[in-house]
């Protein structure tokens, strides 16, 4: 039996953008990936967003079961080791850190949809047209020849889905 494909979405607080990206990759395709998501260590927020739960919600996607966690978890020896890491908030890439087996790496740009709304109903459509953005972005992903492929061709598939609008 293969083992599951390792992905762990990174946003700063990772309560909206890495929750949904999460959630999608898992509602898409759970058995050959695993959907991993954290934050910034000392940024987390202490629940996933109200506007990513609608967004979830209305899509018909599963909120993810744990709650928002830091990077640490994952950079830590003896955690489960990614295959990718995908970081949906250009700020954070230099401040993350060294990811144990040094898995292939892209920058997925999105907005802060909560910092830039003006309100409630703002954020929720901002979550929303981030939800189908991401699964645009996921569905190619995952219908990427992953056994056997080579893995520069592969980084470079990955890192190209940023372009997409």
């Amino acid at each position: 039996m293969q083992q599951r494909i390792e992905v762990v979405f990174v946003s700063r607080r990772n309560s909206l953008r890495s929750v949904l990206a999460e959630a999608c990759l898992a509602h898409l395709d759970s058995k050959r990936f695993a959907a991993r998501s954290c934050g910034q260590p000392g940024r987390l927020a202490a629940d996933v967003h109200p506007a990513a739960v609608e967004a979830l919600g209305g899509a018909g996607i599963a909120l993810p079961t744990s709650p928002p966690r830091s990077w640490d978890v994952f950079a830590r020896v003896g955690s489960p080791r990614a295959d990718f890491v995908i970081t949906l908030d250009p700020s954070l890439e230099p401040l993350q850190p060294r990811w144990p087996g040094q898995p292939d790496a892209a920058l997925w740009a999105y907005p802060d949809v909560v910092a830039d709304s003006s309100g409630a109903q703002d954020a929720v459509h901002g979550a929303v047209q981030l939800l189908y953005s991401l699964r645009r972005r996921l569905e190619l992903l995952v219908n990427l020849p992953m056994p056997g492929a080579d893995r520069v061709a592969l980084r470079a598939d990955i890192r190209d889905l940023a372009h997409m609008r």
